[in-house]
Formats: structure tokens, C-alpha cells, sequence
């Protein structure tokens, strides 16, 4: 989700808080099987769920890697249940929601994006929800209240050419890279809320204002290179090119599935490491409740969890390692630490990293 200093996610913000405004009146009582733990839940959810028949999901997750064969998965487990999903971005899937909100017309029961849990908090769509699958999911990746849940992970880290980096010689901690020899020869994406900023945030929540403030101020004399044109995706492709030795926060695996193929890349985890997660929301309104809260569980379980792996997704349950060839990135297997940042932490603080960001390293 692109953010530039707030200002283009505003608008979407103040769009959604409308769209839900001019529903409440005709607001209802959550359902109370949202929030049900007792021990006939299972079976509640299946009866209601054939009485629903269907389900459609909202998701940023790729057609063929992922939702193909999540959908594939679900229904063989539940076959009586008709999924149907519809793939966009969580700006795209929030504004098609709350057009759908505001005209009492709602088709989506389930919203899963990386920024869907904190928009749909902010909008006041969100409701509290409960599986017994958020017992094998870490504290720090949920949300307290339930008003979503997480669904895959995503860890940041360095990436760097190999050619022009030697493994020895490559940044093992954030104090590595104020060595002067690295002084332009560093990149990092900005624009966008999981790039620069989240690298700011990330030292913020982790050491707190001032000892990240002194740390930034000496790390704006390296002459970092804004890279304000692409994705990090597109950043480490550069990075393999050779136009630029190492970038900064980026997503820890895709260098490793680029290396897989022989390119020359590799990653560099550092202590603490970014994360954040995707999102699931229930949102208010969903027609097919039952049905729902069956694919929530079905997701956090080890057997959705494992699809989600075998699609090269990182999983949010530790029991549930990701594909051979990305497992070294999840920080209880690199030997680094985690910081979890929270999809409302992240909104909260990103506006007055930016500034950060603008005052150091423009």
C-alpha cells in the first residue's frame, strides 16, 4: 500500500469512514458465532455454513501461487461450501467494500490484504472474531481484540550483490552500515509504507526515539540512494544487475528465490528485523458468516498454513516452516530477533517517519 507522507491514503480513509457512516443505522448485533468457543463450535459452523452455500474472499494474494490453490484445498474440505475470490490490492479491495457498504449491497465476507485489518479498524468495519487456531499463532503477530488476524508473514532485510560484495564482508548489523565504505553504495525504495519508512518505524518501536533519532543522524551521511521509481522487487533486480552493491529493506526472500536461480544475490538478516503480516478481516455485513469463520480457521490451520508455504508465502505459525528455499529468512531460524509491527502501529507511525525520512535523507 503506497503511502507518500499520508497524503494519498487520506482520501481512502476518509472515503471508508463515510461509506460506514452512512450505514449505521442500519447496523446489526455481530453475530454471536463470531466470537463462539464452545466445544459444538465446529459443528455450528458447518451447519451453518451448508445453509450459506457460498463464500467470496477479497485478497491481495497472487491468483495462480496462492488463491487457486487455497480455494482448491478448502472446498475439497468443504464441499458444499462455493468459494469465489476476487484479487486486487488493499486500497482497490477496501474501496470496493465500501462502495458495497454504503449501497447495502455487500458481496465480500472475507477481506484479506496486507493493509485490510488496519483499514477496516480505522473505518469501523472490523468486528471481533475467534478461532482456536489463534492459540499456535505468536501474541506479537495478532491483534489482541481479534478484529483481525494474520495470515502470512513478511520479513525485511539486506540484500546484496555478491560480486561486488563478499559474504565476509557484507553488513551483519545496523552499525555495519555506517562504515564509510559503504557510503553510496547503499539503496532503499521509498514512497511506500514497508520500505524506508518501515526501516525508520522498525528502529523507533524496537529502541525507542532517541537511540534510533542519533542512530538516523549518523546514517544520513551515507549518502543512501532514494529509490523513489519501482518496487523493492524491482530494487533487487537492480541490485543483481550490479547498478547497486546492497539495498535496504527489502523483503528478506526474494533474493533468495532470485539466488535459487543463479543469481548473484543474497540476503543479510539483521537484529531486529522488521515484520508485518497480511490481514483477514470479517468484516460487518457479511452475508455468509459461518462460512467465513471456517476459511479463517482453515488458513491459520497447519493444512492452510502448508498451502500457504508451498506457495512460497512465509507462514504465521511457527510450527509451520516456509519452502526450503526461503526458510532461512524466518528470524527464529536465522538467529535474529523479530519485531512484529502491527498493521496499526505501522498507519499510526509511518506519517512521522516520513518526516524523518524527508528531514535526513532528502
Amino acid at each position: 500500500m503506497k503511502f507518500n507522507a499520508m497524503i494519498n491514503r487520506m482520501p481512502l480513509v476518509a472515503f471508508l469512514a463515510v461509506a460506514a457512516s452512512a450505514s449505521v443505522a442500519r447496523a446489526q448485533t455481530p453475530p454471536a458465532i463470531l466470537t463462539y468457543q464452545g466445544a459444538d463450535r465446529q459443528e455450528r459452523l458447518v451447519e451453518g455454513a451448508k445453509k450459506e452455500g457460498k463464500l467470496v474472499l477479497y485478497s491481495a494474494m497472487i491468483v495462480n501461487q496462492a488463491l487457486r490453490p487455497i480455494t482448491a484445498a478448502f472446498q475439497e474440505k468443504y464441499p458444499f461450501v462455493k468459494m469465489s475470490y476476487w484479487r486486487a490490492d488493499s486500497e482497490d479491495i477496501m474501496t470496493k467494500f465500501a462502495t458495497e457498504y454504503r449501497a447495502n449491497n455487500i458481496v465480500g465476507d472475507v477481506l484479506e490484504a496486507g493493509a485490510a485489518g488496519a483499514l477496516a479498524v480505522e473505518a469501523g468495519y472490523a468486528q471481533s472474531m475467534w478461532s482456536p487456531e489463534f492459540a499456535a499463532i505468536p501474541e506479537q503477530r495478532r491483534d489482541a481484540k481479534g478484529l483481525w488476524a494474520p495470515t502470512r508473514m513478511n520479513y525485511f532485510a539486506v540484500a546484496y550483490n555478491t560480486r561486488l560484495v563478499p559474504a565476509d564482508e557484507a553488513p551483519r548489523t545496523y552499525e555495519d552500515l555506517l562504515n564509510p565504505k559503504w557510503k553510496g553504495k547503499m539503496a532503499w525504495v521509498t514512497g511506500t509504507a514497508s520500505a524506508a519508512p518501515l526501516f525508520v518505524t522498525n528502529l523507533r518501536t524496537a529502541w525507542g526515539e532517541e537511540k534510533a533519532l542519533d542512530y538516523l543522524k549518523k546514517l544520513s551521511t551515507q549518502g543512501i540512494i532514494n529509490y523513489g521509481s519501482g518496487t523493492a522487487r524491482s530494487l533487487v533486480d537492480r541490485v543483481m544487475a550490479g547498478e547497486f552493491p546492497i539495498a535496504l529493506q527489502i523483503y528478506a526472500h526474494h533474493p533468495l528465490i532470485s539466488a535459487g536461480k543463479g543469481a548473484p544475490v543474497a540476503t543479510r538478516m539483521m537484529s531486529p528485523t522488521p515484520s508485518t503480516s497480511g490481514t483477514l478481516v470479517i468484516p460487518k455485513g457479511a452475508k455468509n458468516v459461518h462460512a467465513s469463520l471456517l476459511l479463517l480457521d482453515f488458513l491459520l490451520s497447519k493444512e492452510g498454513q502448508k498451502t500457504l508455504a508451498q506457495a512460497e508465502y512465509l507462514p504465521v505459525r511457527d510450527d509451520v516452516l516456509p519452502a526450503d528455499i526461503i526458510k532461512n529468512v524466518v528470524p527464529s531460524v536465522a538467529g535474529v530477533t523479530e519485531n512484529a509491527v502491527a498493521p496499526e502501529k505501522m498507519n499510526a507511525m509511518t506519517e512521522s517517519s516520513e518526516k524523518i525520512l524527508q528531514d535526513l535523507f532528502r
